[in-house]
């Protein structure tokens, strides 16, 4: 589809969105069952049991007249596959990360996550109260999707290393593993990007076919073993601070479903979306600790690495500014974020930071 011509038609380009068929429209009749995919492997501690928990809210929601077939990366589709799946009706829906589709069009990794974006809670006031679902959908519509958050990680970790890192230096020739944006701006600080499915993930870094990853945190990296690898640790990243998980339909499918069940699905992947977010928080501090008893050196990047991101990332953006929708996306994130920290740093931000302080 030519970009330009669907933002003089969508809420992308500030105006109303094409007029639908005023025909009723015909719904698919008895018991169903839509096949999804998704980017994760069977059993990869988080991601995976996010897209199960929408796969069962479904089912559970309309007493098994919609159910779910879940098929996990690699079972029908690979993990990268499952965007280009959905879209030519291969598979109903699938369950992911969306910056994994950068390729489709940039603007995807806003509704996962940005370098130096949003937090998990930053993300969510945008998505539901200041647009952002909306822009998911203007996006997907280019592509034939419906799409949802249903899940997220929370702020993730800087990630595994096989050496520290002192300074931006560290990072010239280094093989690591970050999809998105982020890896976009890592590679400008002279790092080979390489963006490997979470399933591959402790192969290649045992390996040797990379010099390190990042994952998700604390709980999810224990599980996948990655200690078992190398000690080095680094707690915070610039990366992904807040990242969300997406389910999407094919609009068709979407459409052809009855309006109880269109909400269903929004609802299902609502509820997985703030489930899976506390999942991770809850787990992740005493994964931390066992961690460290095991002999992994928790670290964090030095200012002068901090801020050879905050420039790498600026420049990934503003190489991206020049197309609409991305420009639109960003602007529209931006502004959000801004307006939701300027509360929260001064609320939350500030009682959590005394709280630690008063009670050690």
């Amino acid at each position: 589809m030519d970009r330009r011509s669907f933002l003089k038609t969508s809420a992308l380009g500030g105006s109303a969105a094409a007029a639908t068929s005023l025909a009723a429209p015909a719904y698919a009749q008895g018991k169903r069952t839509l096949t999804m995919v998704t980017t994760w492997g069977r059993g990869l501690a988080g991601v995976h049991d996010s897209a199960q928990r929408v796969a069962d809210n479904i089912t559970a929601m309309t007493d098994g007249d919609l159910t779910v077939d879940l098929k996990a990366a690699g079972e029908l589709v690979g993990a990268f596959e499952v965007f280009d799946a959905v879209t030519s009706g291969q598979a109903d829906m699938y369950h992911g990360a969306d910056y994994y589709f950068v390729g489709q069009h940039p603007a995807y990794a806003f509704f996962t996550t940005v370098p130096f974006g949003m937090t998990a809670q930053e993300l969510a006031n945008w998505y539901y109260q200041e647009g952002g679902h909306d822009l998911h959908n203007e996006l997907g519509q280019i592509f034939g999707l419906k799409s949802f958050l249903g899940g997220n990680t929370g702020a993730q970790a800087g990630g595994w290393f096989k050496k520290e890192i002192n300074s931006p230096d560290d990072f010239n020739g280094l093989k690591f593993r970050m999809p998105g944006l982020g890896g976009q701006a890592l590679s400008k600080l002279g790092a080979s990007i390489q963006n490997i499915p979470g399933a591959e993930v402790y192969q290649a870094l045992s390996s040797g076919a990379i010099d390190g990853t990042e994952w998700i945190g604390p709980w999810a990296d224990e599980k996948a073993g990655f200690q078992e690898i190398t000690k080095t640790y680094y707690a915070a990243g610039f990366h992904e601070p807040g990242a969300g998980l997406s389910v999407a339909v094919n609009l068709d499918v979407f459409e052809g479903l009855s309006p109880a069940h269109q909400k269903v699905v929004e609802i299902a992947s609502a509820e997985a979306h703030q489930w899976n977010l506390s999942q991770f928080l809850a787990n992740n501090g005493t994964a931390l600790q066992r961690l460290q008893a095991g002999g992994v050196k928790v670290l964090e990047f030095p200012d002068s690495v901090w801020d050879a991101f905050g420039r790498a990332s600026q420049e990934v953006h503003a190489e991206n500014l020049g197309d609409d929708i991305y420009k639109t996306v960003h602007d529209s994130a931006m502004a959000s974020m801004k307006a939701s920290s300027g509360w929260i740093n001064r609320s939350s931000g500030a009682y959590t930071a005394q709280r630690d302080r008063v009670l050690g």
